[in-house]
């Protein structure tokens, strides 16, 4: 599908002109963590879209804003507020959305750096689309990270992808998860694996992830880009990430131009993770999250995709070195150092 206003349209940066809007999808979770630290106690902490709304206030050039379209059960919406008042590209009219649910709890147990169990708890609501639709009317570029894989059923993201002329990048998250009886999130195969692809320009899975939808990347990449997707990216944890880019794009200004599956071979290449940073022990939680939000915020910001995919995994990297989601936008930018 083509797009009538891409990042760039219609929306100077002079004097009087307003901001950009980045909308960002996603759920509010508190995180008790197992297995992370050597301390016997579990760590409590925000985690879920809080970590792709530090990274990508950090990310953002200064013509952006972050608009979160986050619900947030009763029980949390105190310190949701908070968290968000920390945030310096925060739009002055967000606000964490309260409902009356308990809001979702996660239970982490690490059994290795990148394997771990989860258990959920909580019952914050979906988003229908009456409920959505009126909050997508002045956002200039969409972020959705289904970190529950309930915020949006396919027909809600359908929706989005028919009536939303910004650039839509999802990351898939828990959409291949399903919840036992006891809470806990075991993988299931996607159905409508082309349906759901038709929804996005920019779509990100790690292996996991990707297992659930396709025998192996270059199958999922097939069936993506030709549902429509300019970008599949899969997060490989240390050893980097794959990208899969149609013909022509580089660049999310490249979105003006109407799709064109089969006008050539698919680009695809393996870029290693980061060295930037020390290596040693840390906290992989949030990796994925920190890495798509600032690998579409720096396209947002003019990038292009090898400067943009570089970037994200210096700031996943980053990431591994800081404890949690409170202050990681400024451990992002280089001006918090945690011990």
């Amino acid at each position: 599908m083509g797009h009538e206003a891409g990042p760039d349209a219609g929306l100077g940066t002079g004097a009087g002109r307003r901001r950009r809007r980045l909308g960002v999808i996603g759920s509010f979770v508190w995180d008790v963590i197992h297995g992370r630290d050597v301390r016997e106690l579990p760590v409590q902490e925000w985690g879920g879209i809080t970590y792709a709304l530090s990274a990508a206030d950090a990310a953002l050039s200064g013509e952006w804003e972050l608009v979160p379209l986050a619900k947030v059960g009763s029980d949390r919406v105190v310190e949701a507020r908070r968290f968000l008042g920390t945030l310096r590209r925060l739009a002055p009219d967000a606000e964490p959305i309260e409902v009356p649910q308990r809001n979702n709890l996660v239970e982490l147990r690490y059994h290795s750096d990148e394997r771990r169990s989860e258990v959920l708890s909580g019952g914050v609501p979906a988003w229908t689309w009456g409920g959505l639709q009126p909050l997508l009317r002045d956002l200039d570029a969409l972020y959705i990270n289904l970190i529950s894989g309930f915020e949006l059923d396919l027909a809600t993201a359908q929706l989005i992808r028919l009536h939303f002329k910004g650039p839509i990048y999802c990351d898939l998250h828990s959409l291949v998860l399903a919840v036992e009886a006891n809470g806990l999130r075991t993988f299931r195969p996607l159905p409508e694996v082309a349906a759901w692809c038709a929804c996005f320009d920019l779509l990100q899975v790690n292996e996991d992830e990707l297992a659930m939808m396709a025998p192996d990347g270059l199958a999922l990449a097939a069936t993506a880009l030709g549902a429509g997707v300019r970008n599949l990216l899969v997060t490989l944890g240390r050893r980097g990430v794959v990208y899969f880019a149609e013909p022509g794009f580089t660049q999310l200004s490249d979105l003006h131009q109407p799709p064109r599956p089969g006008a050539g071979p698919l680009r695809t290449s393996l870029v290693p993770a980061s060295d930037a940073r020390v290596p040693g022990p840390g906290d992989p939680t949030g990796c994925g999250d920190v890495w798509g939000a600032t690998y579409f915020a720096r396209l947002l910001a003019g990038d292009i995709m090898s400067v943009a995919l570089g970037r994200a995994l210096d700031a996943a990297a980053r990431n591994v070195e800081h404890r949690g989601a409170t202050g990681l936008n400024n451990h992002l930018r280089g001006e918090l150092h945690t011990p």
